[in-house]
């Protein structure tokens, strides 16, 4: 029982880290290399991973994606450690509006452009680009780019402040969440079960003599 208790903790904590993952923002720094827009089909399997239409579009099966095609530089560490080389990396450009996650974008067409004018012919012109989401290839999923800003070069480090301001926000609302637990559980749950023990220990001991009285008066009888 223990082992299959461990086990659901494990399974509850890597789901909530991928999603965490998934929703927090990361900020890659790139070079953009050209932006296009293609005609997409959603699938049940990747829809989930794709935000909806432009704020005041409808929303059918197959619309225009917009997307933002750069040259990444590779990171250890979680993006904490740049390297020299760089790979292929498309970002897709999505409103996200009201709904989850809560970034409420609804700048693409202007994000679009931004991007478009960060294009540099000289392979000198670096960007930060902030996202959320993951790239894979084999459900064709882009992460969505939320932001963009110009940089000098690739050498210049981002902190992640949102993200270390949310982590500290989780690690206090756990601690806080589990001293109020403490406190609820000592003040009533452990009383609670001292006082059903206790009855039950009484209603025990009252079925013991009763079980004992039933077994002297048969002992009477065997007697006669």
């Amino acid at each position: 029982m223990r082992r299959i208790i461990t086990t659901l903790k494990v399974i509850v904590f890597v789901l909530f880290a991928g999603l965490l993952h998934y929703v927090l923002p990361q900020h890659d720094i790139a070079r953009v290399t050209s932006t296009e827009v293609i005609r997409t089909d959603f699938n049940w399997l990747n829809k989930i991973f794709y935000a909806q239409a432009d704020s005041g579009a409808s929303q059918l099966v197959t619309r225009d994606l917009r997307l933002i095609n750069t040259e990444k530089q590779k990171t250890w560490l979680l993006g904490f450690l740049p390297r020299d080389s760089t790979r292929v990396m498309v970002y897709r450009n999505e409103d996200t509006g009201w709904i989850w996650p809560p970034y409420f974008k609804f700048d693409s067409s202007d994000l679009q452009a931004q991007a478009a004018a960060n294009i540099s012919p000289a392979k000198d012109q670096w960007v930060v680009i902030t996202h959320y989401g993951w790239r894979n290839k084999y459900l064709s999923i882009y992460p969505n780019a939320i932001g963009i800003r110009p940089i000098e070069g690739p050498n210049v480090t981002v902190i992640p402040w949102f993200n270390i301001g949310f982590f500290l926000f989780l690690l206090i609302a756990w601690a806080f969440l589990r001293a109020a637990w403490r406190q609820f559980r000592e003040r009533t749950i452990d009383p609670a079960l001292k006082d059903a023990g206790e009855k039950w220990d009484s209603v025990e001991g009252n079925m013991a003599e009763r079980r004992g009285r039933f077994s002297r008066w048969l002992d009477t009888w065997k007697k006669k």
